[in-house]
């Protein structure tokens, strides 16, 4: 147990130190930072007026308004922020593995998954971040059980998001340059995450249940938030774990097959 604990209070030292490295970095550039974020959040207000429109004509589709649709992008966008910002590298995890530039990880005292996970940051993520918290403020319930329940979402959005581009860029390690297979699912996430679940039926239903999980990052939390069930949030939790384990499990696996590129680098 304690040596868990141990582990785990490493693991956030780890965690703020890259934090800490990556903001400082982003903020040496501040005009372009800020441009970034600002860009990043007229971009996706964009959507708003569109739905506002539809919804305006429409009343309902399959059962959500437009204040369960602004919930779904508050939350993706949240969630997707969050990955962005404190795990960016989980999109180049293919090119990395590819490229042989995992040796660089291999070298350190750390975590391998986590450390290379946290050593990039995506600047316009704070765009994404900050317009999903603002949406969610002015068109949902801010009591603060709703408050807390987002924050959990959105975490495990997150979660959900970094251990599906973990599972389909290990697939390298095995089939050789998986990048494009992992791309394409990640958008697929979040594409279908921002419409209502109730739209899809049959097996499209079944796959945004499992190899595109749409359904465990967005769906299901909505129903939770609109009719609280302890019962089904923390089958939710333990569900997203599963895949997150699961997803930590094929890195690892393909890790033993790992062929060095013979790189000598260090990483400050």
């Amino acid at each position: 147990m304690k040596s868990f604990l141990t582990a785990i209070v490493k693991a956030f030292k780890l965690f703020i130190s890259y934090q800490k490295t990556n903001l400082s970095a982003g903020m040496e550039y501040r005009a372009a930072f800020f441009t970034q974020v600002f860009a990043m959040i007229l971009n996706n207000s964009a959507f708003i007026i569109f739905w506002m429109i539809l919804f305006d004509r429409v009343g309902t589709i399959e059962g959500y308004d437009f204040q369960a649709v602004m919930f779904l992008w508050a939350l993706a966008a949240v969630g997707f922020g969050i990955a962005a910002v404190f795990f960016g590298n989980s999109t180049y995890l293919s090119r990395i593995i590819y490229n042989g530039e995992l040796d660089v990880y291999l070298l350190h005292p750390k975590p391998v998954l986590p450390n290379l996970l946290m050593s990039r940051t995506h600047v316009s993520g704070w765009g994404d971040l900050s317009y999903g918290i603002i949406l969610f403020l002015f068109t949902q319930d801010t009591s603060i059980s709703h408050l807390f329940l987002f924050g959990i979402f959105s975490l495990l959005f997150a979660l959900i998001l970094v251990s599906l581009r973990v599972m389909y860029h290990s697939i390298t390690f095995f089939m050789g340059n998986a990048e494009e297979l992992a791309a394409r699912s990640s958008d697929a996430i979040i594409s279908f995450t921002l419409y209502p679940g109730t739209l899809f039926k049959g097996p499209v239903l079944l796959v945004l249940h499992t190899l595109i999980p749409a359904a465990f990052a967005a769906w299901i939390p909505y129903e939770i938030i609109k009719n609280f069930d302890l019962t089904k949030l923390l089958l939710l939790i333990g569900a997203d774990f599963v895949i997150a384990s699961i997803a930590y499990g094929v890195f690892h696996l393909g890790l033993r097959s790992y062929e060095s590129g013979n790189r000598m680098g260090a990483r400050l």
